[in-house]
């Protein structure tokens, strides 16, 4: 008798294990569609900014960020237009331009235009001021401003830019940010990866996760299926708990992948 009560009870331990596994994947798994007329939305006249999360006079609690990602703005500026003068601390803050020319000043002495293939990194630290502008006179810039929190506060001011030709992001995920610059990536100060990827057609991409990481897609432009879900310009997908994301049919396609801690 003892022994058969005692089989039972290993039997029920088991299927515990097992439930408790099972709702903690349930409760872990999870992907979440962001729609792109969901977003926030400013229009300043010379600037028309759509925000996937809370920012400025734009409040949504239930979309603050995601993990240590903190902003994705879109952004359109008209020709000779732009962001005078204006401080930042602690963040991260990466420039991706999709359509024109972004002139950038800073109280580092940095000073570029950055154009379509170009990612510039500004590390805000201990405090840096910066202008953005956009130095044509007949083109509007169309460009996204991301924001990612860092896991170290007050560390020096830093900037770094550079280019990713269409090539290496064709049909591809095209690391562009690491905490370590690898493989030619920007550094940033967060354990989070945003890699880039051109897709048309019968182009796929896969990323895996690893254990206890997420990651958030934005579609740049065009259209995309990422994990089964249809998404198009300006859509996100967050997911947290799967094993590996797919992206796949796309149509004139730019996606930026965020794999974050």
């Amino acid at each position: 008798m003892d022994s058969i009560v005692a089989l039972f009870e290993g039997m029920d331990k088991i299927n515990m294990l097992f439930i408790n596994e099972l709702l903690n994947s349930k409760e872990t798994m999870m992907i979440g569609i962001r729609k792109s007329n969901e977003r926030g939305f400013a229009d300043h006249g010379w600037l028309k900014s759509f925000h996937t999360f809370s920012f400025a006079e734009y409040r949504d609690p239930e979309h603050m960020g995601y993990g240590p990602l903190r902003v994705i703005n879109e952004d359109r500026v008209q020709p000779g237009a732009g962001f005078g003068t204006h401080g930042h601390r602690d963040m991260e803050i990466i420039s991706y331009v999709l359509e024109g020319a972004l002139e950038h000043k800073d109280s580092m002495g940095n000073g570029s235009v950055i154009r379509p293939g170009d990612v510039q990194r500004m590390s805000a630290g201990t405090g840096v001021l910066h202008s953005e502008y956009n130095p044509s006179d007949k083109e509007a810039v169309h460009f996204l401003q991301i924001w990612i929190e860092p896991n170290e506060r007050g560390i020096a001011p830093g900037y770094e830019e550079k280019h990713f030709n269409t090539a290496s992001k064709r049909g591809s995920l095209r690391l562009i940010a690491s905490p370590d610059g690898r493989d030619g990536s920007v550094r940033i100060h967060q354990d989070a990866m945003l890699y880039a990827a051109l897709l048309d057609g019968p182009e796929v991409v896969r990323h895996k996760l690893e254990n206890g990481r997420k990651a958030w897609i934005h579609v740049a432009r065009g259209e995309v299926t990422v994990n089964g879900q249809p998404l198009a310009a300006g859509d996100a997908l967050q997911a947290s708990g799967e094993r590996e994301i797919v992206i796949e049919h796309g149509r004139g396609a730019e996606v930026l992948l965020f794999d974050l801690n």
